[in-house]
């Protein structure tokens, strides 16, 4: 039995550029809910967290009509201007709570559909492991590298290799908290995840294997399908 603790990490600091909306993309309505609420009911039933923390862009206007800020379980602090920032800004939030060798699972806000099972699975696959890792899926599609700024093909890579990363995250407190810190200072633009910051830390993360359907909302038809998975998922 693992003894180390399970803390949350949602960043929700992000404008949805690419939404077409007046409004940031986690309060767009999925199934008549907020998108930022539908996440986190899907997480939080998972159960055994510590905490969880949701930081938010600092003229955040929504926040208070969620009904996730109903719930006392959840705790809210400032974001940054990068998802990175943020999730800095959260671990900020927990230290003197969350001890070096706890677990921290960062996932999407705009990534309502993922599993329970993934979740659980992730927690026990990485258990014991000293790094941790990420859900993730094989890459099934053939990939093709083109010429920076033209549509032009350069090679067709292996995709025996690539795994597309999906969330939840999960990495040790202290490990994160280092391997961000770092990032930040040093290669700010590359840092576009957790499992990136640790890859440049010089770790290894796993991917455990997850579900295809864990998909991120980025543009408008994105809710339809989340609808849709939603949906097929009732009862599996």
């Amino acid at each position: 039995m693992n003894a180390h603790a399970f803390w949350l990490v949602v960043p929700a600091a992000g404008i949805g550029q690419r939404m077409q909306s007046d409004l940031p993309k986690q309060y767009l309505t999925l199934n008549d809910r907020y998108l930022v609420d539908v996440t986190l009911d899907r997480l939080l039933t998972c159960g055994g967290w510590a905490g969880c923390v949701v930081p938010l862009h600092r003229g955040d206007q929504w926040w208070r009509t969620a009904s996730s800020s109903e719930n006392p379980f959840i705790e809210t602090c400032e974001g940054g201007d990068e998802r990175a920032d943020s999730v800095m800004a959260a671990l900020a939030h927990l230290r003197g709570r969350a001890r070096d060798d706890d677990w921290v699972l960062v996932h999407d806000v705009a990534r309502p559909c993922v599993h329970n099972d993934d979740i659980t699975r992730l927690r026990n696959q990485l258990a014991d492991d000293p790094c941790g890792g990420l859900l993730a899926a094989p890459v099934s599609d053939t990939v093709k590298e083109v010429a920076p700024g033209t549509d032009q093909v350069l090679a067709t890579r292996d995709r025996s290799r690539l795994w597309r990363a999906f969330t939840p995250q999960m990495f040790r407190f202290g490990a994160l908290c280092e391997a961000l810190q770092q990032g930040l200072e040093h290669h700010p633009g590359a840092i576009t995840d957790e499992a990136s910051a640790m890859e440049r830390a010089g770790w290894q993360p796993r991917v455990v294997p997850g579900r295809a359907d864990n998909i991120k909302i980025t543009v408008p038809e994105d809710l339809v399908l989340a609808e849709f998975i939603l949906a097929r998922q009732v009862g599996s």
